[in-house]
């Protein structure tokens, strides 16, 4: 999320080329000093951010990097504004006040000037220190996992799931019925057979008990499970499989092998598993050029030979059985009954629930959402509890987004929700930890979405597409990942309407509050940072009297709001850097005054609001990119 920030800064700098010969001495140099400088840390910030949980002087590092970028962008935009007000004069008149709006604007410069210097005082800092921190910054990158959690003690799950007993199992004998019937009567030709579906929803447990099943193991004589380790390397991996396959086939380990090239290994394994009809599994496969890596030592030799994959990405599932001939299982959650009856058989032993924790169990199996894992999870954590006890039951029930994070029995299910973020690029990740502004439950439009993005500066410009269609890749790339589900479609089958796991919901309010990316104020909400920059307000609450430091806020979004309450009493300090204002559904009336004042506000909404009257002065905004009016409840005059 640092390398986002950084990225975000550096295009906004890219624009200040025009002020170039406004600007007095020293300002142009240190903003030219800023550049280069954030150019090279960026180089820096992509493994940096994903090792960031490993360790706390790189996670403080890192933090170091986002906030400088907040800063520098701050400061930026003050001066863009500036510029604005005193170059265009902002309908002044009369030379004496031009020339005092001038002398005001050099001071404001020597002003920025300071501060930009102060910046790249603190970027000279953030170096030194990562000088200091590189000896540990590679051993971590050498030695991390997957999830960028090296140092820690925590094992991946996958492994469980290759031991779990037959108790711990709901609603697995018709998925594996079907997985079976693919495998044993498809063609004489070697096929794939792809399990696709979101971290923790059961794809590695139920591969394993098709894998182990009876009428399996007596139609492929060899059989080999791979688990693919994270981060990916091809070598490693066509090791793994040949190790694998000396102990199935009885054959020795090939000499030199540490020394062979990957072609050669390709070589051995093809040819050790000619005119053999077997099955190979390959547990987790992330991306398609790890499918491409071993695709080529699979021979065809057409017996009836099979290739299974697990995956959380649907593209790649596909594009491995498309070539392969093959077919996709896409594993959906376990129903509510199933889910119920695994909660029981762990929470209560096998027991019944008792009526009183009924309703507690069911709203709590309602955010599992029927995720196999989250559900084992939850109910372990209960077993441990007093059943008599119904004041720690509930608060389980009313935290358990927050429970995630801070509960080491629910350790485990965190790091696996987290696995999936983790492999985001850069872009996507800012886009995903944007989907934390939306209450829970909230069905997200897809238009609303896409011109959000769009207005928040999320959507990189690409050659030969618009913004939206840029944007609506984005949506499908989370779609395939399986980090977004589908709610609703329009008549025709266009997806209308989107949601997202309310535990995924939860991982992600979690890191958008680390990272200072969203603060989510509701009702029992406190506090939240002093220097916020996308604030989404869900209480109606009207103690909600006034927010603090709303300088640096860039986004407000107000799926709650008091009658009585209005913009200005909310934020009585204003917010000139403002780009997105959604009051959607608000019990607005007049329209709000203080927009005339936002220079870059690029996102309005006033859908279903009260709103009678638009101001002419609207026009005034130059950056204004979407105006929704839709729904008002009046006719709107001009």
């Amino acid at each position: 999320m640092a390398e986002s920030a950084v990225v975000f800064l550096l295009n906004k700098l890219g624009c200040l080329a025009e002020y170039q010969f406004q600007l007095v001495k020293g300002v142009w140099d240190e903003i030219l000093y800023l550049r280069v400088e954030l150019e090279s840390i960026r180089a820096l910030l992509r493994d940096a951010d994903k090792l960031e949980d490993s360790d706390e002087e790189l996670r403080v590092w890192v933090k170091q990097v986002r906030d400088v970028a907040y800063d520098a962008e701050d400061v930026v935009d003050e001066f863009v504004l500036l510029q604005a007000y005193y170059g265009h004069g902002g309908g002044i008149s009369g030379c004496l006040h031009k020339l005092s709006c001038c002398v005001r604007n050099i001071k404001a410069q020597y002003r920025i000037a300071q501060q930009l210097e102060s910046v790249n005082s603190r970027i000279r800092k953030i170096f030194a220190a990562h000088r200091r921190l590189r000896p540990k910054f590679n051993d971590a990158l050498k030695g991390s996992s997957f999830s960028g959690n090296s140092g820690n003690t925590w094992h991946d799950r996958r492994e469980d799931a290759l031991f779990l007993n037959d108790n711990d199992l709901v609603g697995i004998d018709k998925r594996k019925r079907q997985l079976i019937k693919w495998l044993i009567n498809g063609g004489s030709e070697r096929e794939v057979v792809g399990v696709s579906g979101m971290g923790g929803i059961g794809k590695t447990t139920l591969v394993k008990k098709v894998y182990d099943d009876v009428e399996v193991t007596k139609n492929f004589k060899t059989r080999v499970w791979i688990t693919v380790s994270q981060p990916f390397n091809k070598k490693e991996l066509l090791k793994d499989v040949i190790q694998n396959l000396s102990f199935v086939t009885k054959r020795p380990i090939p000499e030199g092998m540490e020394n062979m090239s990957n072609d050669e290994m390709i070589t051995i394994i093809k040819k050790w598993l000619e005119k053999r009809r077997y099955l190979i599994v390959f547990d987790d496969l992330w991306n398609i050029y790890e499918w491409e890596a071993v695709k080529f030592a699979l021979p065809n030799s057409k017996n009836g030979s099979r290739v299974m994959i697990t995956t959380r990405k649907d593209d790649v599932a596909s594009h491995s059985c498309m070539e392969f001939k093959g077919k996709v299982y896409y594993l959906i959650p376990l129903s509510e009954d199933e889910s119920w009856v695994l909660f029981c058989r762990k929470a209560f032993r096998g027991n019944a629930c008792p009526p009183y924790l009924s309703e507690i169990c069911k709203d709590i199996l309602r955010k599992c959402e029927g995720l196999p894992l989250a559900v084992v999870a939850v109910s372990g954590v209960l077993a441990t509890k007093d059943a008599r006890r119904i004041d720690e039951w509930d608060m389980i029930r009313r935290s358990l987004g927050v429970e995630i994070q801070g509960n080491n029995k629910l350790e485990d299910l965190q790091k696996v929700l987290s696995l999936s973020f983790n492999d985001l690029p850069h872009y996507l990740k800012t886009c995903f930890l944007h989907l934390a502004i939306f209450p829970e439950g909230y069905l997200i439009k897809r238009m609303r979405l896409i011109r959000l993005w769009i207005a928040e500066g999320f959507v990189e410009v690409k050659e030969g597409k618009t913004l939206e269609e840029v944007a609506q890749d984005y949506l499908n790339e989370l779609l395939n990942r399986n980090l977004m589900q589908v709610a609703g479609r329009t008549t025709d089958g266009r997806v209308k309407f989107f949601r997202i796991h309310d535990l995924l919901r939860g991982i992600i309010i979690s890191k958008s509050r680390d990272q200072n990316f969203a603060a989510i104020v509701k009702a029992q909400t406190t506090t939240w940072p002093e220097r916020v920059r996308r604030l989404s307000i869900h209480t109606t609450l009207p103690y909600l009297e006034h927010c603090r430091s709303s300088s640096h806020l860039r986004s407000l979004f107000m799926f709650g709001w008091a009658e009585k309450s209005s913009v200005s009493t909310l934020f009585p300090d204003g917010f000139r850097l403002l780009s997105v204002l959604d009051l959607q559904r608000a019990p607005l009336k007049t329209f709000p005054k203080e927009v005339a004042d936002l220079f870059y506000l690029k996102y309005l909404s006033l859908r279903r609001t009260k709103v009678e009257t638009i101001p002419r002065y609207i026009r005034n905004l130059q950056n204004l990119e979407t105006l929704d009016l839709k729904n008002l409840c009046h006719p709107v005059a001009y």
